[in-house]
């Protein structure tokens, strides 16, 4: 990959990274599914399913008239569009598997004369795929 000092983390074809829509903090949520089961004349019992698809969500600010442009959350968008999941990989060379885009927010302000703003500040949220059976 050429410049992958400048990605931060690669969504499929997507790239966050210091030229374009980088991210300023990273949260990543795991959970395990346990479900409820009644009994009779005691309380409920639970039996644990597995775990449940992690998520990860970046926050981010965009300086369009600084680096990438203004399209970069429409970018996002239409890689959500795909419905598809997509290859996950981090710029310290880490293999996350494959993850979806599930949620894109964005914040505009600052607004030029023209209505374009100046900042633009993002919200995705990814969801794990899970791993296929061979």
């Amino acid at each position: 990959m050429i410049g992958t000092s400048l990605v931060m983390m690669a969504l499929g074809a997507f790239r966050f990274g210091v030229n374009h829509a980088a991210y300023q903090s990273l949260t990543r949520q795991a959970a395990w599914r346990w479900e409820k089961l009644d009994r009779v004349g005691r309380a409920p019992a639970l039996q644990y399913l597995g775990p449940d698809a992690h998520d990860l969500v970046l926050e981010g600010v965009i300086y369009p008239h600084f680096k990438g442009g203004l399209r970069q959350v429409e970018l996002m968008r239409a890689t959500a569009d795909l419905g598809r999941p997509m290859m996950l990989v981090d710029g310290l060379g880490w293999i996350w598997e494959q993850w979806v885009i599930v949620g894109v927010e964005e914040r505009k302000s600052y607004f030029m004369r023209d209505g374009a703003p100046r900042k633009i500040e993002f919200t995705v949220t990814l969801r794990a795929y899970g791993a296929d059976l061979l």
